[in-house]
């Protein structure tokens, strides 16, 4: 049954519809909206993959990025808090008491469990994983006590947490001082 009063644009719709049903089936017809679809999904990627170079382009310089920590520290006395290693080291420094920076003094022994941190070297500009173990065996050394919190988490989060003491494990709970191994480039 037809209207009497079909307007000019009702007629045109309807003479391209019945055109396009002659032509196509269903099938293709769904195909090809699928097909529209997807790249239409596509089409917001564009602008923000090429908005991405020019914001890196934009970006401040590492050396603005970088803490006050990474901004001071030196790589050349590891019995100084400053030491590039001890971002995120808490406690006294296994370097003044008989050890090196990763290693532990005669007498004691290596925790098992370590927590982590990362810290930029200042001498070539990169991030390094770091294990920060405490030695464990002896009374507190007591020399060179550094708090670095640099990156340091709540005790929700014990991997990144340096204010537990990290002796589980070892042969004594006993506290003696902390050393911070390199494990390797973070990035």
């Amino acid at each position: 049954m037809r209207l009497v009063s079909q307007s000019a644009i009702d007629r045109l719709f309807e003479r391209m519809a019945r055109a396009t049903a002659q032509r196509t089936s269903r099938r293709s017809f769904l195909a090809q909206l699928g097909a529209w679809a997807a790249g239409a999904g596509a089409l917001p990627l564009l602008p923000v993959a090429r908005a991405a170079p020019a914001a890196a382009a934009n970006a401040p310089p590492r050396e603005e990025l970088a803490s006050v920590f990474a901004r001071n520290a030196q790589t050349n006395d590891p019995t100084q808090c400053n030491y590039w290693r001890y971002c995120a080291s808490d406690g006294y420094l296994c370097a003044c008491c008989g050890g090196g920076p990763s290693t532990c003094p005669p007498g004691t022994s290596p925790s098992p469990t370590s927590w982590i941190g990362s810290c930029i070297n200042p001498d070539d500009g990169k991030t390094y994983l770091i294990a920060y173990r405490d030695c464990c065996g002896q009374d507190s050394c007591g020399r060179c006590s550094c708090l670095g919190q640099e990156g340091d988490m709540p005790s929700y989060r014990p991997q990144l947490n340096s204010d537990i003491v990290w002796c589980l494990g070892a042969p004594s709970m006993v506290y003696h001082c902390s050393s911070a191994g390199l494990v390797g480039l973070a990035e």
